[in-house]
This record gives C-alpha cells, sequence and structure tokens, in this order.
C-alpha cells in the first residue's frame, strides 16, 4: 500500500512539473521576438484598427478641491482587446495565461492617457499594481491601479448649495482612429465602490459618452476618445452647521439693542460694533477657502444680506443717539429758562413771567417730540427688523434650492 501511495505521489508531481513546463513553452513561444512585436497594435499589419473596451473602477474620491477647482480620485483603468498573435488554442487548454510583472512589458497595451489630468502616479507597492491575463482565443485582460487629480471647471454661482458635473476624458496618446479604438464596456463601464465624500454625493450615476480629438501635426489626425461624466451633489449640512446657523443667530443678536435703554451708550455701541465685525471675520473666512471668481455666490449673498442687517441695526441706533442728544439739548434750554423766569434782572429788562413760561411750553412739547420719536423707532425696529429677516430666507432659500442650477460650460 505504501509503494503505491509513493507511486501516485510521484506520478502527481511529475505532471505538475510537465504542466508548469508547458505554460512557460507556451509563453516562450507566444512572446518570441521572431513571430510577435510589442512595439506594432496587434491589426497593425491587417491595416484595420484594433478596437480597446475600456472599464472604469472608481475606488475613491479623496478630496474635490475648488480653490484648484480638480478632483483627486483613485481607479482601476481595465482593458480589453484582442491580440490574433496571442491565440493558443492550438497549443494547450488551458484558460489563461497570468503574467509576471516582468513579462508584462513583452506585450502591447494602448497609449491610454487623461487629457484633463493635472498630476498622477502608478501603484507600486509592495509590487507594481498591474494585471494582464491572456485568454486562448488571443483576448487580452489589462488593469491598472491609478492615482489622478484631473481637473474639474466648477460653476460655483450656487455655493454651497451647487451641483458639479465633473468629466473624464480617456484617449489614445499616439495610435490615431486608423489603428485603434476605443469603446465603453457594454455593461457597467463605470463603477463606483461605496465612494463616501465628506462634501459631497452623487446625484445620479455617471454618464458615459463616446467623443473624437482631431490635431494638426502638419496634417490633420484624429483619436479616438471615451469621457464619462460624475454629477455631484454638494452636502449642504456642514454649512448649515458652521456657517447659516452661527450667521442667523449674530443678526438676532443685534437685534438685542433695540429693547436696551438709548441711555446705555456703551452696551449698544459695543453690541453693534461686536456682530458687524462678526460678520465680516466670518465672511472672510468663508473667502479664503474659494477662487476669486468675478461673478456672485449664493455665499456672498447670504454673507452681504447678513451684514447689512447687523449694520444697520448700528446705524439705527445712532439716529436715536442723535435724537437722545437733542432731548438733552432741549432739557438744557428748559432749566435755563426756568431759571431766568425767578430772576429780577430778567423781568425789570420786559421779559415776563408768562413769555417764559410759553417758550418753556414749546421746549417742553418739542423735547417730547425727540423722545417719542427715538422710542417709536425703536419699538418699529423690534419687528421690522426680524420680519424683513424672514422675508430674506423664504426668498433666498426658494431660490437657491429650488430655482433652476447653472449648469456646467
Amino acid at each position: 500500500m505504501r509503494c503505491v501511495l509513493v507511486v501516485l505521489s510521484l506520478y502527481w508531481y511529475s505532471s505538475l512539473c510537465l504542466c508548469e513546463l508547458a505554460r512557460r513553452e507556451i509563453l516562450n513561444h507566444l512572446l518570441n521576438a521572431s513571430r510577435y512585436d510589442a512595439r506594432i497594435a496587434p491589426n497593425y499589419e491587417e491595416d484595420r484598427a484594433t478596437n480597446v473596451t475600456l472599464q472604469l473602477y472608481i475606488l475613491s474620491i479623496n478630496s474635490i478641491n475648488e480653490m484648484a477647482m480638480d478632483l483627486s480620485m483613485e481607479t482601476f483603468l481595465r482593458q480589453t482587446w484582442v491580440d490574433p498573435r496571442l491565440n493558443y488554442e492550438h497549443l494547450s487548454n488551458f484558460s489563461n495565461l497570468e503574467l509576471d510583472q516582468r513579462m508584462m512589458a513583452d506585450v502591447w497595451v494602448p497609449d491610454t492617457y487623461f487629457p484633463n489630468e493635472k498630476e498622477a502616479h502608478f501603484h507600486v507597492v509592495t509590487v507594481p499594481n498591474r494585471l494582464l491575463h491572456i485568454s486562448r482565443n488571443g483576448t487580452v485582460f489589462y488593469s491598472i491601479r491609478l492615482s489622478l487629480t484631473l481637473t474639474c471647471r466648477m460653476n460655483l454661482y450656487n455655493y454651497p448649495m451647487d451641483e458639479q458635473n465633473c468629466p473624464i476624458y480617456i484617449e489614445t496618446y499616439g495610435y490615431t482612429e486608423e489603428n485603434v479604438l476605443f469603446n465603453w464596456k457594454s455593461v457597467d463601464a463605470v463603477q463606483v465602490d461605496d465612494v463616501e465624500m465628506p462634501q459631497f454625493y452623487f446625484r445620479k450615476s455617471p454618464a458615459i459618452s463616446k467623443c473624437t480629438r482631431t490635431f494638426k501635426y502638419g496634417s490633420e489626425a484624429t483619436f479616438t476618445c471615451l469621457s464619462t461624466t460624475l454629477h455631484l451633489q454638494r452636502n449642504i449640512g456642514y454649512y448649515m452647521a458652521q456657517v447659516f446657523v452661527p450667521s442667523i443667530l449674530i443678526v438676532i443678536l443685534s437685534w438685542v439693542s433695540f429693547w436696551i435703554h438709548v441711555d446705555a451708550i456703551p452696551a449698544r455701541i459695543s453690541l453693534g460694533v461686536l456682530t458687524v465685525l462678526t460678520i465680516t471675520t466670518q465672511s472672510a473666512g468663508i473667502r479664503a477657502s474659494l477662487p476669486r471668481v468675478s461673478y456672485i455666490k449664493a455665499i456672498d449673498v447670504w454673507n452681504s444680506a447678513c451684514l447689512v442687517f447687523v449694520f444697520t441695526a448700528l446705524l439705527e441706533y445712532a439716529y436715536i443717539n442723535v435724537q437722545t442728544r437733542r432731548h438733552q439739548k432741549s432739557a438744557s434750554k428748559e432749566t435755563l429758562l426756568t431759571i431766568q423766569a425767578s430772576n429780577p434782572l430778567v423781568l425789570s429788562q420786559g421779559v415776563t413771567p408768562a413769555r417764559c413760561i410759553d417758550v418753556r411750553k414749546t421746549i417742553g412739547a418739542r423735547e417730547m417730540d425727540y423722545l417719542k420719536r427715538a422710542r417709536t423707532i425703536d419699538r418699529v425696529a423690534r419687528f421690522a427688523f426680524p420680519i424683513s429677516f424672514a422675508i430674506f430666507n423664504i426668498t433666498f432659500w426658494i431660490y437657491y434650492m429650488f430655482a433652476h442650477d447653472y449648469q456646467n460650460d
């Protein structure tokens, strides 16, 4: 029994070695320099284009930068094409051949690049993250892991209630349409792997399309091109907590001065100046993280309106203070006339007590008019400011949340 097991083990080991040897021999035969040239396209000698099918698998979107107008992402770029020179159906029954990293340079691959790429790099830990499989009928599957920073021209009219459409272009660099043609995979051309972003979410599935680009290098040359568009919607939760709610509370705080007595000058002035400076500082912090575009954004409208409300509240007290000082001046004149009316020297000059009393009544009436005007303005402001701010809020949110957004060019 032991001898039988030994014989079976030796037979299995020898069969395994023959299989490994067979794979190596197949690769040596297919990639032999005398019959295979990795420098030319598969169908170049037949004078027809090689069809390459692409799939983009997005692993993550690391950041979306409004200042630089770009987005950074990590993705798998998968390409499939048929190379008749690599057909080995007549040599073996193996379903596919998996090439080592050192052998991939011996196989032709498309010269794919991203026209709107600003910065990119391959992943090489612990080995270059590339995969190349060859099927029996010569179909080549090539996958590579990339980190890309792509240009995304953003429209910030509705910021931070905006939508952004970021395109991704894939094109051949050297091969024209006469030699290489790109096509999207018929199913799941662009896949998104549960991507989570702190400020955005996908409004709808990515859109795909085909495009061509024509360049002139002495004569016109047309290159195959594919494009996909990521439809991103900004999450407003962060801005509600960090911008809108604090600014609303600051505006409400400026209305407290309407209930403070008109004679409390330090309290009302300090409150008004503090709210103005706070809104100004908040607006400056928001502008620092945004590009200097030539149009007005939604956040600019909001900050400007809040600044107008708090500044108007400060001006309201300035007017009240003027009325108060007029009241004090009138009170001083009335006191002076009272002293004069009881002075014998004044009476000896022909000024009757009745005349002094009439002047005092006139001044007193004017004094009461100043006080009444100041208090009336305060009472009106207590209701006018909140109502005006509520109307502004309703108009602002309806327009920017439900109106038609500006679209990317």
